[in-house]
């Protein structure tokens, strides 16, 4: 550690001490505690604080992964007792921080101990045993609820920066690489190819530009979890990719975001200027050899941008869509440079894997997939929210233990893993691991991270219908299988829906499919069917029987008519 280094740590440190041997109050942001007001209880708080108590501090942090009990208050006394308020509404702050403040104990209604020691000390229940909590192995979320995501020294009191520190000025990039492979790490966008072989790719040239870039282009429904760890903790990001461009010898890095998405845009934009104002990215990192310089770059409302060709495409101005390979990035990518793009979620794993060891991180997870999985649980689920699990537990783990099982309905009848190009599972499938190859057999894939849940009342004809019409839509049009493959497979999926089906529709949705695999340009149309084929292994007699006319939809689509894009973008 250098002498530059150990002073930014040693100034964040008194800091965090400072805040937390006071009185301090955090509640919880992000979007999905925007959403439910947590600003405008922010604001509340602040104005009561500074009109009532001169001693408290009070943050805007970033957000704990519960979404169902948003929006959350967090307050901790000088004595080391941690309480949180969940649901709290407008008309009750100001009553919860008067009484908790001045009494120095929490008002018994919506809390939880955050602490053994609140626990204890007030007979509490403490939220760290909750299963939807303690089944939880924080690695890239490891911040979530504790910091300010705008504060760069709170990601360096909590260890921040270390990683990247000990890199520049004790390890070679080749370690680096090596540390990655060793780890077991594999992306975490979909495709899961092993991280640190892909750097490798990179490496060896000797080009004196060359490019790394992090895809948060997050577009499936269900998924939130890019966006979710740039807003709540960016740093773990811009670390990652600083440590990524080190390892690989690259110049300049680029934080890939879709347009309009303004808090993880806000978040990465404020990280990366305040690195270089410590002098964590610029030229001469920390006084090194090493310069690395780093921006935000945004794409429009483009799901097919997430592909990296067509994400290079996006960066350079040109219309989003994928490039012929060869040549691959790592030979001729952006502007024509040596390139290699990761996922928001594997750079974000990666200071710690530095920090802690690759033996550290092939210790948790499962023999071919080491580390964690995040997960975001939405639809019929008593607890939807961002968790992150070891690779491992089972998908019935996931949502009876974590996500508190069904909340409208008697039973799970299915899920949708992994966003729109991936499978829809059965509950004979409940039992699969969720690693890469155990997911991928069972006909779906951890993907994106993204599982919406449905229960027994859940169409699987008309699920189908939706997440093909949203392929089709995003479809860029470039090449022929995609661009007509997903049409007629929706027109089909609508004849199902109205009853003006026949039985030769199945043969031809599986023609069709199977065209699309193997001759589209890219994921997007190559994993096109795999919602249905999936489907076919699981319930194939409910769409045997829309086939024949015996469809009973829900919803607002229950009149058959098709009210989604029927047509791609021009």
């Amino acid at each position: 550690m250098t002498e530059v280094f150990e002073k930014l740590k040693a100034k964040a440190l008194e800091d965090w001490y400072d805040l937390n041997s006071s009185k301090w109050v955090r509640i919880g942001g992000g979007t999905s505690g925007q959403a439910m007001g947590s600003y405008e209880i922010f604001n509340q708080a602040k104005n009561y604080l500074e009109k009532n108590f001169t001693d408290i501090n009070l943050s805007l942090v970033s957000a704990v992964g519960l979404m169902y009990l948003e929006p959350i208050v967090d307050i901790t006394l000088p004595d080391g007792t941690r309480t949180y308020y969940g649901n709290v509404e407008s008309s009750e702050i100001e009553n919860i921080l008067n009484f908790h403040l001045s009494n120095n104990k929490p008002l018994l209604d919506k809390v939880f101990a955050g602490n053994d020691k609140a626990a204890k000390l007030w007979g509490i229940q403490n939220i760290n045993d909750m299963p939807n909590i303690s089944r939880q192995k924080k690695i890239a979320t490891r911040n979530f609820g504790d910091t300010d995501p705008l504060s760069i020294d709170h990601y360096i009191a909590r260890g921040g920066y270390s990683a990247l520190s000990s890199a520049i000025f004790e390890k070679t990039p080749e370690f680096i690489v090596d540390e990655v492979k060793n780890s077991g790490l594999r992306g975490r966008g979909g495709a899961a190819f092993p991280a640190g072989v892909k750097w490798s790719f990179l490496a060896p040239s000797k080009e004196k530009v060359k490019y790394v870039l992090c895809n948060c282009e997050e577009g499936d429904p269900g998924a939130f979890n890019d966006k979710g760890i740039i807003e709540n903790d960016p740093h773990t990001l811009v670390e990652g990719l600083i440590l990524n461009g080190y390892a690989t010898n690259s110049s300049n890095g680029y934080i890939f975001i879709r347009q309009g998405h303004e808090i993880p845009i806000k978040a990465a934009k404020k990280a990366i200027a305040d690195a270089y104002e410590k002098g964590l990215l610029g030229p001469n990192i920390l006084g090194s050899d090493f310069s690395f310089d780093m921006e935000v770059s945004l794409t429009g409302d483009s799901y097919v941008a997430g592909e990296e060709t067509a994400l290079m495409e996006a960066i350079e101005g040109k219309r989003s869509t994928p490039r012929y390979k060869p040549p691959f990035p790592a030979a001729q990518g952006l502007w024509k440079k040596p390139t290699n793009i990761n996922n928001v979620k594997t750079l974000s794993y990666v200071p710690e894997i530095i920090r802690k060891g690759s033996d550290w991180f092939k210790s948790i997870g499962t023999e071919t997939t080491s580390g964690t999985a995040i997960v975001c649980l939405s639809g019929h689920i008593k607890f939807p929210g961002m968790y992150e699990i070891p690779m491992g537990m089972t998908i019935r783990e996931v949502l009876q233990d974590v996500g508190g099982g069904i909340s409208k309905g008697k039973s799970i009848k299915v899920l949708q893993a992994g966003g729109p190009l991936n499978g829809l599972l059965g509950e004979e499938a409940f039992d699969t691991m969720i690693d890469f190859d155990a997911m991928s057999a069972a006909g779906a894939s951890i993907g994106s991270g993204g599982i919406i849940v449905g229960n027994e009342q859940t169409n699987i004809v008309d699920l189908l219908r939706n997440l093909i019409a949203f392929n089709q839509f995003e479809s860029c049009g470039k090449c022929f299988p995609c661009r007509l493959g997903n049409t007629h497979m929706l027109e089909i999926l609508d004849r199902m829906c109205q009853n003006k089906s026949n039985r030769n529709d199945l043969d031809l949705i599986q023609r069709i499919g199977s065209s699309m695999k193997s001759g589209s340009l890219c994921g997007h149309g190559q994993l096109g069917y795999n919602p249905i084929l999936s489907a076919m292994k699981y319930f194939r007699e409910e769409i045997e029987s829309a086939v024949n006319g015996k469809i009973n939809l829900t919803g607002v689509n229950r009149d058959g008519k098709m009210i989604l894009p029927t047509r791609t973008r021009p």
